[in-house]
């Protein structure tokens, strides 16, 4: 893990920076949760507090661990062997370097921001409830993928997981319809408007 300072951060102290914690994967749906987050968290409170240190952004990425047999139709299972999960481990590895440089490279359009990262194997609940803790965040945000009801009882939220068990306050950005973002017919679509 690759998080300095994982120190508990008072909320308000002028003397340490607001610790953010963004959960990314490969999905567009957690490129725009880190998005929304730089634009309306961290630049919220770049502007609000000047003379205080620069917000961090712990960018955390749980890379699934992989499998020692592989089922199959059938119903036997297949032990791997170690060229085939070292293979596993490197292309796993070579995914979330992907992932954690797009992530970095949207934190671009913000300067003032320090980039920390962490990327660890596991289940995405337990290390990103984890790395919240070990980095000392005063705010979890992530992306919601969308999923229905049968979904969510079969696969399990993560998202869910992380409101239920993280220490600190979780955000979970909704990627916006592209329905929501047209203007209705025949008026003006902004909230409050007769």
């Amino acid at each position: 893990m690759e998080v300095a300072g994982g120190g508990g951060a008072v909320v308000g102290a002028s003397s340490s920076p607001r610790r953010v914690v963004v959960a990314v994967d490969e999905s567009e749906e957690s490129m725009h949760a880190l998005s929304w987050c730089l634009s309306n968290v961290v630049a919220s409170a770049a502007k609000a507090a000047a003379a205080a240190p620069a917000p961090a952004v712990v960018l955390v990425h749980a890379r699934s661990p992989r499998p020692f047999y592989y089922p199959s139709i059938d119903g036997a299972d297949y032990i791997l062997t170690q060229q085939v999960m070292d293979s596993m481990d490197q292309y796993m590895a070579s995914a979330a370097d992907t992932v954690v440089t797009k992530a970095k490279n949207i934190c671009t359009a913000f300067p003032n921001v320090r980039v920390e990262t962490c990327v660890e194997k596991g289940d995405p609940r337990d290390v990103i409830c984890g790395a919240a803790e070990k980095a000392g965040a005063d705010l979890l945000v992530m992306g919601s993928h969308g999923y229905g009801f049968l979904q969510r009882a079969l696969l399990g939220s993560v998202s869910d997981h992380c409101v239920q068990n993280c220490k600190c306050p979780v955000v979970v950005v909704k990627r916006p319809d592209s329905k929501q973002q047209q203007p209705a017919r025949g008026g003006d679509a902004s909230l409050g408007s007769p």
